[in-house]
């Protein structure tokens, strides 16, 4: 049986310091909070550690089980050092160290990748969670995350993602305009949603059947007039209803969705 970590014991003190993001990429290493995301660490071989409030282990005995199994190591808190260590107003009492997990554009590349989701310059944690999370549920091989982005390890953004920002590949690149280059070299057509798009996403079809790369604009400014204009395609979101737009999570999972269905069908797979 472990000690019992106090709020000033080094451990904590240091994990404590991954909530800055500077840190976080000096060490490499990131803390999630919350079942769904430590269960997905564990799952995926990223946790370095485990860690669990003194009075909870009995409600996570079973993620608790697991680490132990695969050699990760386990530390109990006090109810200070996790209140610490959370973000969350309610701590959920259990956290894992974890292995920073962004890759590069060219790993991503290398894969043929049929649907991407990329989002430029995206700065609410939240929205990147969810982004992420939906091209998760659709089936995309990663998202990419261009320009001056939030960094998807954040808190937020990995609540937000419900786990799934350890399920898909997550590329960050700051140079946007060779980004876009390498997804053009690489055969992946570019879309973007406009209100006055020369194509309806209801007659899309044939351009969804190639690999494509979804292009989701923050939510402040939206896309860049200059990237609206060189992406291959504009594609307008039928709103059939009073709404007068869609914001980032609804426009990206209806602009996934349309995709990914087409690509499964006629790739034979069930939609």
């Amino acid at each position: 049986m472990t000690d019992v970590l106090s709020e000033r014991s080094s451990r904590v003190v240091s994990l404590a310091k991954l909530h800055r993001s500077a840190t976080r990429r000096t060490e490499k290493r990131f803390l999630v909070e919350g079942a769904n995301a430590v269960d997905a660490a564990l799952a995926t071989g990223r946790a370095r550690s485990v860690l669990v409030r003194d009075d909870a282990e009995d409600r996570f005995g079973e993620l608790l089980d697991r680490a132990r199994a695969h050699s990760v190591p386990v530390y109990r808190l006090s109810d200070r050092a996790a209140a610490k260590l959370a973000e969350t107003t309610t701590a959920p009492g259990v956290f894992a160290e974890c292995d920073l997990l962004t890759v590069h554009l060219d790993e991503v590349l290398a894969g043929s990748p049929r649907l991407l989701a990329v989002a430029v310059e995206p700065r609410e944690p939240g929205n990147v969670g969810t982004l992420i999370r939906c091209a998760d549920a659709m089936g995309a091989d990663a998202v990419v995350l261009l320009g001056d982005a939030v960094d998807p390890h954040n808190g937020k953004a990995v609540r937000a993602s419900a786990g799934s920002v350890f399920h898909i590949p997550v590329v960050r690149e700051s140079d946007t305009t060779a980004a876009l280059s390498a997804l053009r070299s690489g055969g992946i057509l570019t879309l973007a949603t406009a209100a006055d798009g020369e194509l309806s996403l209801d007659d899309a079809d044939d351009v969804f059947a190639g690999p494509v790369a979804w292009l989701f604009g923050n939510e402040a400014h939206g896309l860049p007039n200059t990237l609206l204009a060189d992406a291959d395609h504009r594609i307008a979101i039928p709103i059939h209803g009073h709404a007068e737009s869609l914001n980032l999570a609804a426009a990206s999972a209806i602009c996934l969705y349309a995709a990914a269905r087409i690509q499964h069908r006629r790739s034979g797979s069930p939609d």
